[in-house]
């Protein structure tokens, strides 16, 4: 308790005096100005720091920090978000029940794996041809399984998910001519499997969602059939790591900035290439024509910027462009609709906007 003597004293006194239990009534009274309660800005979901901390759980370190064949053999993202709906109870539901073919697609370098992913129901059906993640070095259909088997549940139609050959072993621009290979073959043969390829369209996740976007821009250049819709989830569209994302997510997780410079080592003969057109997205003075795209990102995630820079650079040349970015979530977020809400939502927009395509492409047929 503050103490004021009694008797004579100044006025300097008494404004001291004063000012001291000003001071200290505001304190008092205003608790909350001498304690900052503001939440950190870009933390993660708690649904999706469960599956960061499984990840952890599984042993899974930074790309960087590995050889190839153990980047290869660790456990990934996919894994966490199942032991994860294992763990909740969470059934398996529709996209269990899915069936599935395995086929291979012959091109020039050799035969491609690829999963059919098959509705239910007489068709024809729509077609969407799947490329997966992994930064061209990793992964495979098995680990991209997850947003397959959401796409049939949710369109109706069947998904072919393509293979393509990795790095370092098969440097750029190998996976590029394996993504076109492949949709070619697709569009000359899938009505024997009951699929309509006027009604096709691309989708891919990460290093796969830029091939999708290439595979769009090839069948323009080439004037064969154009997909009706491209779906591209955290796509890999520039060369530049020193974007806003980059800067704010280096550290993050599964995906840092070191990790990323990592890829680029392996798939690339000279740091030169990066600058490519097919890589390169964003910078391209050419992407008119091409098919309506949805661009999905994640919030935490180093190629965010690429992606809504993508969605700028295609609505700057006229592509009608539904760009969402969702908030608290990773890279490698989208397959995880089970255990992730906002995975959920995305798949969700996905599914919105191939119906669409596909039906605005049924009426014009």
């Amino acid at each position: 308790m503050l103490s004021i003597p009694t008797g004579t004293f100044d006025m300097i006194s008494l404004k001291t005096a004063s000012a001291a239990i000003s001071c200290a009534v505001l304190l008092a009274s205003a608790p909350a100005l001498a304690q900052d309660t503001t939440e950190p800005a870009d933390q993660p979901t708690p649904e999706m720091q469960a599956v960061l901390d499984k990840l952890a759980d599984l042993g899974a370190k930074p790309f960087h920090e590995l050889s190839v064949p153990e980047a290869r053999s660790q456990a990934t993202p996919a894994d966490a978000a199942k032991a994860v709906q294992w763990e909740e109870r969470i059934p398996a539901g529709a996209e269990g029940r899915v069936m599935t073919q395995d086929i291979a697609i012959p091109t020039e370098n050799g035969n491609l794996p690829a999963r059919v992913y098959m509705p239910e129901g007489e068709g024809p059906f729509p077609v969407i041809v799947y490329y997966h993640g992994g930064g061209w070095v990793v992964a495979d259909i098995n680990v991209y399984d997850a947003t397959p088997r959401g796409l049939v549940v949710g369109t109706n139609a069947i998904v072919v998910s393509v293979d393509y050959r990795h790095a370092p072993e098969n440097k750029f621009p190998a996976q590029h001519e394996d993504a076109w290979a492949a949709y070619a073959w697709v569009v000359e043969n899938i009505h024997t499997l009951n699929g309509d390829a006027s009604r096709i369209a691309v989708a891919g996740e990460s290093a796969g969602g830029n091939l999708a976007a290439n595979v769009a821009i090839m069948a323009r250049d080439m004037e064969a059939t154009v997909p009706v819709h491209q779906l591209l989830v955290y796509p890999i569209a520039g060369d530049d790591m020193n974007t806003p994302s980059y800067r704010e997510h280096a550290e993050a997780k599964p995906l840092g900035k070191a990790d990323m410079e990592w890829f680029v080592e392996y798939v690339f003969s000279s740091m030169d290439e990066t600058a490519d057109p097919r890589v390169d997205l964003v910078d391209r003075d050419d992407l008119e024509d091409l098919p309506p795209a949805t661009i999905i990102n994640a919030e935490i995630d180093p190629l965010r910027s690429d992606g809504e820079m993508l969605a700028e650079a295609m609505e700057a040349d006229g592509v009608d462009v539904n760009q969402q970015t969702f908030a608290g979530v990773t890279h490698e977020f989208f397959g995880m609709a089970k255990v992730v809400p906002e995975a959920k939502e995305a798949m969700d927009l996905a599914i919105s906007d191939l119906n669409g395509a596909f039906a605005a492409a049924g009426e014009e047929n």
